[in-house]
């Protein structure tokens, strides 16, 4: 979902509950598993407020998903309207009491502009761990504006010797703003086994489709040609700007200790993936990345478990080889859509890729637990090989705050609203389960 919305009409009225088998021996994490720790105050949510209801922490059986879906309506001056729904999923699998919980959630947006957002991600975990599975399936009918690489000057495009009066000044395109359409399909896979508690190591594949691409402003043909950041990217890289695939295959390890992921109290996450796409999978080009990815939380009170300071550090490395433009890591564009609060998706992208943030999450609501609020901080640099411009070379630093809303206290699902600053940039972001 586009994280340049200005305005976000936002509202929820139903939570739904599948149930897929009667209850067989697991139990999921009850209520008592996440409740502020005095005597007379044990966790709430939205829907014991608008029910009623007396609390009660009964045990959810296995095989039971939860569901919470939120109808949606939003709006940005690129998309127009936005009309669609999300649900936040939660379950589990197996009977072994040890067996984490598994969670997902699916997006159908729809815009006045005849674009579809849609994507379905999962995190599974089977029966007592001894294997896990990580999908991410999108597919996106999309608009995004196309930028220079690197978190350097808006004047980042290299020039094409092949094209002689070419204008690339960034200041006509509002700060090296582009406007790009194409349509995506992203089917990842990872499968993982647990070698040891909580270490997992495993296989996976990963098929990216970027298709029907249009560079709005592109002009190669006339006396004074235009040239946008994707078109040159893709000569020099020898990629056929129109269309291109990855296809690959990846070697995965991770630890966890969270004790939820959906919205960790403590724990440690860490998880290293090495990507290559091969030619002859039905890659347009071989090229290898590197994923590391880094998160703990640490609590600032026995009293209170949703007093904690959440630390999120990730980079993405071109090992070797080449990957198209949208191929790129940007922001907003990690597994769970959520980096770079503070700045448009998209607006920071390249070949090397490194992004940090810091977040105080806290309860408001005295006793109920209700509502909580964030403050956070981030910050991030990405690369632009092709002009010199290093990893770490400038930083875009981002701030903001934000308001949860407790709408699912046995497995913690919360809606996120946070409003987030960066550099000549601010949006408005709405969401459900947490930023990471």
């Amino acid at each position: 979902m586009k994280q340049t919305i200005v305005r976000y009409i936002f509202f929820f009225s139903l939570s739904v509950f599948w149930n897929f088998s009667h209850a067989q021996g697991l139990n999921q994490p009850t209520a008592s598993d996440s409740v502020i720790t005095t005597p007379d105050c044990q966790q709430l949510d939205i829907f014991d407020v608008l029910t009623r209801k007396k609390l009660k922490v009964p045990e959810i059986p296995s095989r039971k998903i939860r569901a919470i879906i939120i109808p949606m309506v939003a709006y940005t001056p690129a998309t127009g309207m936005q009309f669609g729904a999300g649900s936040s999923l939660s379950w589990t699998i197996g009977r072994h009491p040890r067996t984490n919980l598994s969670a997902g959630s699916v997006q159908v947006l729809w815009t006045t502009e005849r674009q579809l957002i849609s994507y379905l991600r999962t995190n599974m975990f089977f029966n007592d761990n001894r294997w896990a599975l990580q999908t991410d399936w999108r597919w996106y009918l999309f608009r995004l504006p196309a930028r220079g690489l690197g978190t350097g000057a808006d004047n980042n495009i290299p020039l094409l010797l092949e094209y002689p009066n070419t204008i690339n000044d960034p200041v006509i395109y509002e700060g090296g703003k582009f406007p790009m359409k194409y349509n995506w399909i992203k089917f990842h896979n990872i499968l993982s086994m647990e070698v040891s508690k909580h270490y997992y190591a495993g296989l996976g594949y990963h098929f990216d489709y970027y298709y029907d691409i249009l560079d709005i402003k592109l002009q190669t043909d006339s006396a004074v040609k235009i040239m946008t950041p994707h078109f040159v990217y893709s000569r020099l890289h020898g990629f056929n700007p129109l269309k291109y695939i990855t296809s690959g295959v990846s070697l995965n390890f991770a630890y966890d200790t969270r004790d939820n992921i959906i919205n960790a109290y403590k724990g440690i996450y860490f998880n290293a993936s090495y990507l290559y796409n091969f030619e002859f999978m039905g890659s347009d080009r071989n090229g290898s990345n590197l994923w590391v990815e880094f998160r703990t939380y640490v609590g600032l009170s026995k009293r209170v478990p949703r007093n904690l300071l959440a630390f999120w550090v990730f980079g993405s490395f071109k090992i070797n080889g080449d990957l198209p433009y949208l191929n790129l890591m940007a922001n907003g564009f990690d597994k769970k859509i959520s980096s770079g609060r503070g700045y448009p998706q998209g607006r920071w992208r390249g070949e090397d890729f490194a992004y940090g943030e810091l977040e105080y999450r806290f309860p408001i609501s005295r006793c109920s637990g209700i509502i909580g609020g964030v403050l956070f901080a981030n910050v991030t640099t990405s690369s632009n090989r092709d002009m010199q411009v290093p990893l770490f070379g400038y930083l875009k630093p981002g701030c903001g705050f934000g308001v949860r809303i407790m709408v699912g206290k046995y497995d913690r699902t919360n809606i996120l609203i946070d409003f987030g600053l960066g550099q000549l940039s601010r949006g408005l972001y709405i969401q459900a389960q947490e930023t990471f």
